[in-house]
């Protein structure tokens, strides 16, 4: 008879490209895989991956099982929960995927806080600004900044951001200020290329007139990186769009300077993705989503440098 713990060794080959992907998560050599893997299907008498594949490709036998068996497990992990909440105990694994830089500044130091409000709780979080969506199950959160593709996760605002064009004062002195967004294509720009988003494609909205104006921007540095386009916009390298979270520090203290001020960009709003309806939601996931609203809500990055 297949166990739990099959279950889940099924669920984590099935979650990686290839077999020594899912070796290194379980810490164990890549035969020691090969060889669990060849004793669940003799268990059973069934093929779970296609063979030969130099990728992970499940049977249909193999998605039926990982299809109910990841049910099984979730209603498992329910379980253990309600006993744990009848002891008023945060418990079990809370999965979150954040954006680098974000998670960086503000989810990590977050997860540290809620960790210690909950010692029993385990914590596992990536950062990465280019997410697979195809895994989205895996995670209880997603924090995402930027357009929405994806519109069966449910969706829970976490605080608005706006996008700013800004330049080191060395940069303006050099080069000027734009007055208009077109003045733009005559300057060094700088691209971050994130989230499939078409970003050498700048949008203004004018703020009084309530006009609209593309812009197609000829970057002279791009990078997937949003810590390096900053660096290189305080190197005086140039003109950045970017997130209200992220250079609201340095325009307060004065390294950039905020250009085009008249003129909106599209937001890119902070928000948690969730993969359950709030009643289905676990004591550990909805902490954390109240932890994140409280305290993102009042916009920290505003406060830096002692203003508001």
């Amino acid at each position: 008879m297949i166990s739990t713990e099959d279950l889940r060794f099924i669920s984590v080959i099935a979650s990686h490209r290839t077999l020594a992907d899912a070796a290194r998560t379980l810490n164990i050599t890549p035969p020691s895989v090969t060889l669990r893997l060849q004793h669940i299907e003799k268990k059973l008498s069934i093929s779970l991956i296609q063979r030969p594949s130099r990728v992970v490709s499940l049977t249909e036998e193999g998605q039926l099982l990982l299809d109910k068996g990841l049910s099984i497990l979730q209603s498992l992990d329910e379980l253990q929960e309600l006993i744990d909440q009848r002891k008023s105990v945060v418990s079990g694994k809370l999965k979150v995927l954040a954006p680098l830089g974000f998670g960086n500044d503000y989810i990590a130091p977050l997860l540290a806080e809620y960790k210690l409000c909950h010692p029993q709780l385990d914590i596992e979080l990536e950062l990465s600004d280019n997410p697979n969506w195809s895994n989205h199950h895996k995670w209880d959160i997603i924090i995402y900044i930027g357009a929405l593709n994806d519109s069966s996760l449910k969706m829970i605002t976490l605080a608005s951001n706006q996008r700013f064009i800004c330049a080191s004062p060395a940069y303006l002195a050099r080069m000027g200020y734009p007055q208009t967004p077109q003045q733009l294509t005559k300057h060094d720009c700088i691209a971050l290329r994130e989230n499939n988003e078409d970003v050498t494609l700048w949008q203004f909205s004018h703020n009084k007139q309530l006009t609209h104006q593309e812009i197609r921007i000829n970057p002279s540095l791009a990078s997937n990186e949003g810590r390096v386009i900053k660096d290189w916009a305080l190197a005086g390298l140039g003109v950045i769009m970017r997130s209200e979270w992220d250079v609201q520090p340095q325009i307060n203290s004065g390294e950039l300077v905020r250009l085009l001020p008249e003129y909106s960009l599209p937001n890119a709003n902070i928000v948690a993705l969730l993969s359950s309806p709030m009643k289905e939601r676990s004591a550990r996931i909805s902490g954390f989503v109240d932890l994140l609203k409280q305290q993102l809500g009042q916009a920290p990055w505003l406060k830096d440098n002692g203003q508001n």
